[in-house]
């Protein structure tokens, strides 16, 4: 009886412990799914953080992509815009150079003339200076050759003019030469002329001039044609004696340059006092005009070609004008010769 009791005991015991081992073994696949769905939750969450933080960047790339892409827009609007400027800067920087090539163009010409205008201006001051060291040239010569004949003379250091007392040449109103006047004249022509027309400085001589003064007694027309007179009569003394010193040549080219005016009672002789000097006043000067007027004509030409304005023009004439009267020629022109010599007949 115990031994079977304890079969029983024995097989209680084993179906026991299977029980046991299944419990365990139950319980550790409890575990064992627990664990895993643990982990699996667990790679689950991660998986869903990781997409949520991988979908957050790409967001953020996204933004700034388009960021980015604002950006660039911008700057290609920017871009365009100067490009658009850049166009017209260039458009513009093409026509101002070719406003400039046409401004140089214009400017290389206006110096082109201008450095033509100026050599010829060079050139006439030239031929002015050398008539201007001519003209003392020439009463330099006068004055020594009149010395070296022993002729006293009054003769202006300045402009060569010659003055002649008319009281000598001539009886008080008359227009006939005395025969001391033809005496006179006889020793001071000669010499006067001679220098002239020598060909050193023919080649300069624009007139031989015999100007014919009175005092400021009496009327001015009458005086006028008294001057007249007796100025045309000493250039016909002096055509009458020029084959005695002149040769055909000569003789010709005193024809070409005589000029006879009267002046009635203009331009008197003043005294120390400011008074007129009536014997003084009646005189005969013979001067002579070099061509320094023509000259100063030509230049004002060409100085009024330099400018258009009037004012320009008024004052280059002016300076002709000045010119003119300071050479003192007399109140009548070269241009006019042959009909101041009619009117002195």
């Amino acid at each position: 009886m115990r031994k079977k009791k304890k079969s029983e005991d024995s097989g209680f015991n084993v179906w026991r412990s299977y029980s046991d081992m299944m419990a365990g073994v139950l319980l550790l696949f409890v575990l064992i799914m627990c664990v895993t769905l643990f982990q699996a939750q667990k790679s689950y969450d991660e998986s869903i953080k990781e997409r949520d933080d991988k979908i957050a960047l790409q967001e953020q790339y996204t933004a700034e992509i388009l960021a980015q892409q604002s950006e660039l827009d911008e700057k290609d609007s920017q871009l365009s815009s100067q490009d658009e400027q850049l166009d017209k800067q260039k458009k513009l920087l093409a026509e101002l150079a070719a406003q400039l090539k046409e401004q140089q163009a214009t400017l290389d010409q206006q110096q082109s003339d201008l450095d033509e205008k100026t050599s010829l201006l060079a050139t006439q001051q030239q031929k002015i200076d050398n008539i201007i060291g001519v003209k003392a040239d020439v009463i330099e010569a006068l004055q020594k050759e009149f010395a070296k004949n022993n002729v006293s003379v009054d003769i202006d250091s300045q402009t060569g003019a010659l003055t002649l007392n008319a009281s000598v040449l001539f009886d008080y109103d008359k227009a006939e030469l005395t025969d001391a006047g033809k005496q006179e004249l006889a020793e001071i022509l000669p010499i006067y002329c001679k220098v002239l027309l020598q060909d050193d400085y023919k080649k300069y001589l624009a007139e031989i001039i015999i100007d014919g003064y009175t005092d400021t007694d009496g009327d001015y027309y009458y005086n006028l044609e008294l001057s007249q007179k007796r100025s045309l009569a000493v250039a016909e003394y002096l055509t009458e004696i020029r084959e005695n010193f002149l040769n055909a040549d000569q003789i010709s080219d005193l024809q070409e340059y005589l000029t006879v005016n009267g002046h009635s009672m203009a331009n008197p002789v003043l005294d120390a006092d400011g008074n007129v000097d009536k014997d003084a006043s009646r005189r005969v000067e013979v001067k002579f005009r070099l061509k320094d007027d023509e000259m100063i004509d030509e230049l004002n030409q060409i100085m009024s070609a330099e400018t258009s304005s009037s004012d320009s023009s008024d004052n280059t004439a002016d300076a002709a004008e000045e010119k003119s009267v300071s050479d003192d020629t007399g109140s009548t022109s070269k241009s006019s010769k042959s009909s101041k010599k009619s009117s002195s007949n």
